[in-house]
């Protein structure tokens, strides 16, 4: 065979290849993103249970908590604890949270990103908050852990009260 022969047929493979890569690597995305919204999917139906242990293990050894109107929360052992109390307390008054439409997210190697709404009803079913949320996660041992989760209220912060007046 010639070298013209062989440098013909590696550039054809070369060519195939890079023409059929992106179907591939969207196909690899989209088991990703996926697997990402499982993992948000198993937060919420945790964090439904009160179940601190799933909570957690669903978090990076190093991750930070971000939640609103509270300082940040560093480590899965930090994070348990809070997690526990929050789930427990919102069980105690009736409050459930729910994932609502579709999530966004985004892969780019180990690391992934995921976005979302939810809504918080009272024991009647009655919506009492909007919010959304953001959350970063990387990819270890073939296990999507968050290590960067925040979320916020759609609802206007409170008014400060007025300040004492002088008599």
């Amino acid at each position: 065979m010639s070298i013209a022969t062989t440098l013909g047929r590696l550039c054809g493979a070369l060519m195939a290849s890079a023409l059929l890569s992106p179907c591939a690597l969207a196909a690899d995305s989209s088991d990703e993103l996926a697997a990402l919204a499982a993992v948000d999917q198993k937060w919420e139906k945790a964090y439904k249970a009160s179940d601190a242990e799933t909570l957690a293990s669903l978090y990076d050894e190093n991750a930070v908590l971000l939640p609103p109107g509270a300082a940040g929360v560093s480590g899965r052992a930090a994070i348990r604890a809070y997690l526990a109390k929050d789930a427990a307390g919102s069980a105690k008054a009736g409050i459930s949270l729910v994932l609502v439409g579709k999530s966004a997210g985004g892969v780019s190697g180990d690391m992934g990103w995921q976005s979302g709404s939810f809504v918080v009803k009272d024991k009647a079913g009655k919506v009492i908050d909007t919010g959304k949320y953001l959350s970063v996660s990387m990819k270890k041992g073939g296990k999507w852990l968050y290590v960067r989760d925040a979320w916020n209220s759609d609802s206007p912060a409170a008014p400060e009260p007025a300040p004492a007046q002088k008599k």
